[in-house]
């Protein structure tokens, strides 16, 4: 979460665009939006409670701060995160939480999917520490995003880099009809092939690709740029059938308190996270490592979410502006009973001891 989701650095198959892609093909009916907020969550959780996680990152860090084990219930880790990914499974019932960033959650109200959002993090000095920069194939003559105009911009409906585009061109004074959107899935390497090929002029970079595209294409003209926005919302999402039963409501409430926890101890381990899960887990360069730490910044963990809940729902009105879909009030997204467990943890975890 703003560290982001694990990297995905390998080569696309078929199959993996198809599920990256499946859920923008889901019915359009929107979710219900059950109202949770009546349901008390117990005050402990039953040793033999159990939900299925989707938070990669999350599991290295709590085995590489020993805290793992002290988990009081049983966790069932599943190797996927992100918008398309999470939506799938929960529409499998085969998840109760993950970790995303804004927009599946949104994407998923429109497609009948309700969901959850039980924890928020953001960056502190998010235009320092941007989560995404556009990057620019070699020859695409852009240098200010007033330079988008008439561009193939890469687009991915439903995942935070399509937002962030529609964001941009807004920021730009433009619209969709003004540049040409070319549907890609944001996935590993995809967005930085299709700029070096030229088959898009620009493109939402993110992570260590940020750093390798100009690398790679820095001597034929590829570079990146800033877009001077915030774009460093992430959550742990929740199927609204996990969130409104007590014990798993419950354990969920303890798994954010431990992903609190460990969100303090890699800010405060930068060379064992660099080594422990960047190097050892992800395959990355220690030079990469270092760099993503530097680029992703300190995290920011707020008890109030009511300024979260404010840009969220200037996300749900450009979408629905610029999507066709319906307008809704982006705070029945947001289970507020769990508000204060993240920040009440992390306070915890940086009191002297």
């Amino acid at each position: 979460m703003p560290r982001l989701a694990p990297l995905v650095l390998t080569a696309l198959t078929c199959a993996s665009l198809l599920v990256s892609c499946a859920d923008n093909t889901t019915s359009s009916t929107a979710a219900d939006s059950k109202n949770v907020a009546h349901i008390k969550i117990p005050e402990k959780v039953k040793a033999n409670t159990s939900i299925t996680v989707g938070a990669p990152d999350t599991q290295v860090a709590l085995k590489l701060s020993g805290q793992i084990d002290k988990l009081p219930f049983k966790v069932k880790w599943a190797n996927i995160s992100g918008g398309p990914q999470c939506s799938e499974a929960f529409r499998a019932h085969s998840l109760d939480l993950c970790s995303a960033a804004e927009i599946p959650s949104i994407h998923a109200h429109w497609t009948g999917l309700d969901t959850k959002l039980v924890a928020t993090e953001f960056r502190k000095d998010p235009l320092r520490h941007p989560v995404y920069e556009l990057g620019i194939a070699p020859g695409a003559d852009v240098d200010t995003l007033a330079d988008l105009r008439g561009k193939k911009i890469a687009y991915s409906p439903g995942q935070a880099q399509g937002a962030l585009v529609l964001r941009i061109l807004a920021k730009a004074g433009l619209t969709k009809n003004d540049v040409q959107l070319v549907e890609l899935p944001s996935t590993g390497d995809v967005y930085p092939t299709a700029l070096g090929s030229r088959q898009v002029d620009v493109a939402p970079l993110g992570s260590v690709n940020i750093k390798r595209f100009p690398a790679k294409y820095g001597k034929d003209g590829g570079k990146t740029i800033q877009h001077g926005l915030r774009d460093d919302p992430a959550h742990l999402w929740a199927l609204t059938d996990a969130v409104s039963d007590p014990q798993k409501a419950a354990a969920i409430r303890e798994f954010i308190r431990f992903w609190a926890r460990s969100e303090v101890w890699v800010d405060r381990h930068p060379k064992q996270w660099i080594d422990g899960y960047y190097v050892k887990d992800q395959g990355l360069t220690r030079a990469d490592g270092e760099y993503l730490v530097k680029q992703n910044g300190h995290p920011d963990i707020p008890a109030d979410w009511t300024p979260a809940i404010a840009r969220q729902q200037k996300t749900v009105d450009l979408l629905a502006k610029e999507t066709d879909q319906k307008r809704f009030d982006a705070g029945i997204l947001f289970d507020r009973r769990y508000e204060p467990v993240a920040a009440d943890a992390v306070a915890e975890a940086r009191r002297p001891r």
